[in-house]
């Protein structure tokens, strides 16, 4: 018998789960005198229901391609996955990012290039955030791509009615329908944000990607077609280590204050998946009736 699908097993588990949770599986398992304690010491212990369903779908693969291995043996198994995985996150790479004019000082990524790393990397959710976006595409199209496959996708936007009428163009509209359908939508309200004395708000200015708290994508270009062809811009690709799991967290923590609040959201996830894609489906508007007067979404993502 194989035990090589229950090492992907738990490979696949250590790539989902954080560290400390990695720990009190193997811990559970390690203590249990067999895969039956071991599955009862699972769900009664681990304290998130997603993570109580990744740890049964590992004992399901003890269960069906290795049940003579001691539980010993399957927890060595899940922390060897746990530091190998461990590792490889801890390899930090850093690349810097660049529109404008070229020079032969270094060879640097495009913006775009870099951003459509990030979305086509993700294999389970995606934060966005841009204080503007506009006729953006190729963008729109990797976000849709990236629905299907499954990805949980958040994105974080400066909404036109946030200081008196100062944007010229909806960043809501911008995205387009296709993107709306799959995406949840976030934003800073006003009576959340700091004031000067001079009663002036602020602004939501950060310009960020992050993928599966592996990949982060950090610039001063905002998602717009200008930004990624004649503007002069600097940011940094950042794939592994620390960093795109601290960006991921601050902003999963804004949500939970509720200093960020829906938009709307997409409910494909509570109603099915009707058209295929991960988590597409109709909206569920979340905002008062003159907040929706700009999501007509005319389309001006394309040209």
């Amino acid at each position: 018998m194989s035990h090589q699908p229950l090492a992907i097993a738990a490979t696949k588990l250590a790539s989902i789960l954080p560290m400390p949770t990695l720990q009190l599986v193997a811990r559970l398992i390690e203590e249990s005198a067999s895969l039956a304690e071991a599955r009862t010491k699972l769900a009664q212990e681990l304290p998130h229901p997603q993570y109580r369903s990744l740890a049964n779908l590992l004992i399901d693969q003890w269960n069906e391609s290795a049940a003579n291995l001691l539980p010993q043996t399957v927890s060595m198994m899940v922390l060897t996955a746990a530091h190998s995985e461990q590792a490889h996150r801890d390899a930090q790479s850093v690349e810097l990012v660049w529109t404008g004019p070229e020079t032969d000082a270094a060879p640097f990524r495009r913006t775009e290039q870099a951003i459509l790393q990030v979305l086509e990397s993700a294999t389970q959710q995606i934060t966005l955030v841009s204080y503007a976006v506009y006729n953006i595409p190729y963008i729109c199209d990797s976000l849709v791509r990236a629905a299907k496959r499954g990805v949980r996708i958040t994105v974080i936007v400066e909404t036109p009615d946030r200081v008196a009428g100062e944007a010229e163009y909806s960043t809501l509209r911008a995205l387009g329908p296709d993107v709306a359908s799959c995406c949840s939508v976030m934003y800073w309200p006003r009576e959340n944000r700091q004031q000067n004395e001079f009663g002036k708000v602020g602004i939501l200015h950060v310009k960020c990607a992050v993928a599966d708290g592996h990949w982060l994508f950090l610039s001063s270009a905002n998602l717009t077609e200008f930004a990624f062809t004649i503007n002069m811009e600097l940011g940094v690709l950042v794939r592994g280590g620390n960093l795109p799991r601290q960006v991921e967290d601050q902003f999963k923590e804004l949500m939970r204050l509720r200093v960020l609040l829906p938009v709307y959201r997409s409910t494909a996830w509570s109603r099915g998946r009707k058209n295929g894609w991960g988590n597409s489906g109709p909206l569920e508007p979340n905002i008062t009736r003159p907040t929706l007067k700009f999501l007509n979404f005319n389309i001006r993502h394309r040209p």
